[in-house]
């Protein structure tokens, strides 16, 4: 069999229920004096960016990022001297009455994880490049080749594995997407199973060496590929019999702001639904101290979810959890099919709608020309409830109103019905009706009479505090009934702070999204307070945010997307700062990914799928790269930013940025 294959065999086990909330039960690994995994909480956790040869700096920044909330603190260790560096490090933390752990962060450098290994609590190692070169090659292997390669990596890696045991020292493998080896590659392709078995060759040696001190990540700058493989690990881990070893969650290089937060929810927070994980790092490219509070909003969501109200099961076995398969829809109006998903922004609350209120929500009127234009996140329907819009809405734009209040206007084209489970069997003379209703209301008999419509779309909400899985089951349920008309997934949340407002729905949304699941997104406004303002100013937000969850979930781009990591001691340049410079010049380029790295350790392998890579290669240096292949080398910092654009121009895919509305 092709290993590839293998993601399509075996049943879905890699959560206790997929129904009910339950934490997946794991090993206890020790780090420190600070346990995680079996009973213990859900750890948060960061990694430091100053120099790591900066004793006083790194003190510093560890301080104020256990004051935030961390519990596990990581370094980077690059050499043999900053390896050495950490013992002053926790000597001074130590002066200062701080005892958390510490992680070294390892790469290429075997014998600086050995070193660190006797000073502080864990090392992270990374597969891809722990044994491995990666120069982007294809390299054929019979088994009996293979299995060598597999006995060099033993030899390299057993060292480490004896002197971790000795110390009583945790390990981290933890396995990135981007920088598989060449080996793995050649093997596996890039693909979740490679980033799986990447882990599970250093895994299998530990446990034939006796050494049981494990955590596991899988992490992706894609959330879908990502989410795919920490399931699959779980599943393999159990079909192989080895340890349920504790899982480390992230999204690598999620970026910043609105991007890096959604994207981090997306794929932690599906993973935190079904049971997944044991201590999360949210990777922003802002100050590490920021990340530890944005982490502990998805673990906080958790708590009391074990009281939440029944699911009823269902047949699972059309699920895909391990590869992206879209649910096959027909096509309405322009939902379902082979369309993106569309956006219905809710302004059922808000009163005596102007043309100037539509900018929220990306349609901007222009009184000096007459005329109407939006920019990338316009939305593609506005809800309005009872309160029909006074005035001719842009080209486009289309209005959703509740039934009897749509029987009014019901002259116009552009303006749909909006009915509920009650009015379901009333006759309706509409291209599209929307059928709004809960998933406690998909009764059998209801299934039955919206899997004979051919002009609706369902617009389908939950009360259940276990959102995710209980919509997840009523798509699942659908399917299984034959019930091929699109769907929009609807979600509330009223008293969120703006951190979590982004985060919670591309948690649900997303997860669905990256499932195969949902048609649409509605963010309702109904339980929204504040004055008509600041119903505005949540519309906008609203409306930001779920476009930014199609684009983190790859389902619609609408904008740049940037892969840009959190920055760490190994950093040549200000990532902030250059983020923010080479945002500015390119985020009207839509649909481009351009990876920003701080370090060539995070360069062509860690951007993974990035069309154009901005890379520190030395101090001053930047290193350009378009996919993996280099470009240019060595270009000074000061002049890279224009010759990357001038790269993108060389493609054809440049274009003038329009004037900001």
């Amino acid at each position: 069999m092709n290993p590839a294959d293998e993601l399509l065999t075996g049943k879905v086990n890699f959560c206790d229920s997929l129904t009910q909330y339950k934490r997946r039960k794991t090993r206890e690994v020790y780090v420190g004096d600070v346990p995680m995994g079996g009973d213990n909480p859900i750890r948060v956790q960061s990694m430091t960016t100053v120099d790591t040869m900066d004793t006083q700096g790194s003190v510093e920044q560890v301080l104020r990022m256990v004051e935030s909330g961390c519990e596990y603190v990581r370094i980077t260790a690059p050499s043999i001297k900053e390896a050495e560096n950490l013992r002053e490090i926790k000597s001074e933390l130590s002066k200062r009455g701080c005892f958390v752990p510490l992680v070294a962060d390892i790469h290429f450098t075997p014998n600086a994880a050995e070193l660190a290994a006797t000073i502080v609590e864990k090392v992270r190692v990374n597969p891809g490049n722990y044994a491995d070169k990666k120069r982007f090659e294809e390299i054929e292997y019979t088994d009996e080749t293979y299995n060598a390669e597999l006995h060099r990596i033993r030899e390299k890696f057993t060292p480490l594995v004896e002197i971790c045991k000795e110390y009583g020292t945790a390990m981290r493998i933890g396995t990135n997407h981007g920088s598989l080896s060449d080996r793995i590659m050649s093997r596996y392709g890039d693909t979740p199973l490679g980033m799986v078995e990447s882990a599970l060759e250093f895994i299998r040696i530990c446990e034939e060496l006796e050494y049981f001190d494990i955590v596991i990540s899988m992490k992706s700058s894609n959330p879908q590929v990502m989410v795919q493989a920490y399931r699959l690990l779980v599943q393999k881990l159990d079909e192989e019999g080895l340890q349920p070893y504790p899982l480390h969650l992230g999204v690598t290089e999620a970026g910043e702001a609105e991007d890096g937060r959604i994207k981090s929810a997306l794929g932690i927070g599906v993973l935190l639904e079904d049971g997944l994980g044991d201590t999360v790092r949210v990777s922003l490219t802002e100050a590490p101290e920021v990340e530890a509070p944005v982490g502990q909003i998805l673990v906080d969501r958790l708590v009391g979810r074990q009281g939440h109200a029944p699911i009823a099961n269902c047949d699972f076995s059309v699920y895909h959890p391990y590869e992206y398969q879209k649910r096959q829809t027909d096509e309405v109006i322009n939902f379902g099919g082979g369309n993106v998903p569309r956006v219905i922004a809710d302004f059922s609350d808000i009163e005596s709608v102007e043309m100037k209120d539509l900018k929220a929500i990306g349609h901007f009127y222009l009184p000096e020309l007459d005329k109407w234009t939006m920019n990338d996140l316009g939305c593609d329907y506005i809800y309005t409830g009872t309160r029909p819009i006074p005035f001719m809405l842009p080209n486009g734009l289309k209005e959703i109103l509740d039934y009897n209040t749509w029987l009014t206007v019901n002259s116009d084209a552009n303006k749909y019905p909006l009915i509920t489970v009650n009015e379901i069997d009333k006759p309706i003379d509409s291209k599209c009706i929307f059928i709004q209703l809960s998933t406690t209301k998909l009764t059998p008999s209801v299934i039955e009479k919206i899997r004979q419509m051919t002009n609706a779309v369902l617009i389908l909400k939950t009360n259940n505090q276990h959102a995710y899985a209980d919509l997840r089951q009523s798509f699942v349920g659908l399917v299984n009934a034959g019930v091929s008309i699109p769907v929009v997934i609807e979600r509330s949340f009223p008293y969120l702070n703006a951190d979590a407002m982004m985060m919670y729905p591309a948690t649900d949304i997303g997860g669905l999204l990256i499932d195969g699941f949902g048609d649409g997104a509605l963010l309702s406004m109904a339980q929204v307070k504040g004055d008509r303002s600041e119903r505005l100013a949540k519309a906008k937000l609203y409306n930001s945010t779920v476009f930014g969850i199609l684009q983190a979930a790859r389902t619609r781009i609408t904008k740049t997307e940037y892969i840009s990591c959190p920055s760490c001691g190994r950093t040549l340049f200000d990532l902030q700062e250059t983020t923010a410079m080479i945002r500015k010049r390119t985020d009207h380029l839509k649909g481009v990914k351009i990876g920003i790295m701080g370090c060539i350790v995070n360069g062509p392998g860690e951007m993974a799928d990035a069309d154009y890579g901005y890379v520190g290669s030395g101090k001053g240096k930047i290193t350009l790269y378009k996919g993996k292949e280099v470009m240019k080398r060595g270009v000074p910092s000061a002049r890279a930013l224009d010759e990357l654009i001038e790269l993108i121009k060389e493609d054809g895919k440049w274009t003038e940025p329009q004037a900001v509305l």
